[in-house]
């Protein structure tokens, strides 16, 4: 997903969308290296969130107070996705927070 060609990264893309569970420790541990990239940031994040693995739930808490709203609406939709009570809990109190509605 780091090539330059628009068609390398968006095919690279896809095969993690499929097979995003799989690979859910390297795309976390890739997300936390990356500071160049916005873009690429928010693409781990969307894979992150595809997993529905709980051991995302620290990285999406962290991220809803985010002032990237691309990242703070994966950070949702991963919460979301999640579907357990700890995520439930963590957009709860983000919203009487007053980061998310």
């Amino acid at each position: 997903m780091r090539e330059k060609d628009p068609g390398t990264r968006e095919d690279a893309f896809d095969f993690l969308r499929e097979h995003a569970d799989a690979y859910v420790d390297e795309l976390i541990a890739e997300f936390a290296a990356e500071t160049d990239d916005p873009g690429l940031r928010c693409w781990l994040l969307e894979l992150i969130a595809e997993a529905r693995s709980e051991k995302a739930l620290d990285l999406f808490r962290d991220h809803l107070e985010d002032m990237d709203e691309s990242l703070q609406f994966w950070a949702v939709r991963g919460l979301e996705m999640l579907d357990t009570r700890e995520a439930e809990q963590a957009l709860d109190q983000a919203r009487a927070n007053g980061f998310i509605s």
